[in-house]
């Protein structure tokens, strides 16, 4: 698994996917570029720490077991979706439905899936 690279795409994605959301409500500014920039060191943090929690202990243990990477992601990968998802609308909702919340929560979100289909593409499936 090229983990640096999976991590770099990530975290490049939920820094856009982010600032995409937070921007739909507000005008653009030139000063919110200066924001967008640092922006991507906290963002790319906690991409990688979400996916190194709950997306490679995931392949790490099938790949240990010995069990087919196909297989695994077939069986997975739909559990995974149907469990982070409810997580990410509550998310959002208990944070009330916030432009910020609204933002991180779709970025994770939408980060974490593709960063399986980067994982799975690695593996030739």
């Amino acid at each position: 698994m090229n983990i640096p690279k999976n991590l770099a795409k990530s975290c490049l994605l939920a820094t856009v996917v982010f600032w995409i959301v937070l921007l739909s409500d507000y005008s653009f500014l030139i000063d919110a570029l200066f924001s967008m920039i640092v922006s991507i060191i906290p963002i790319g943090i906690t991409s990688s720490f979400v996916i190194l929690v709950t997306v490679c202990p995931i392949f790490w243990f099938l790949k240990k077991k010995g069990e087919s990477l196909k297989n695994a992601c077939q069986k997975y990968f739909p559990f995974y979706v149907s469990v982070s998802f409810p997580i990410c609308v509550y998310g959002i909702y208990s944070w009330g439905f916030e432009t910020f919340s609204i933002a991180f929560f779709i970025s994770a979100f939408i980060t974490t899936s593709q960063s399986w289909v980067w994982f799975a593409n690695e593996f030739g499936l």
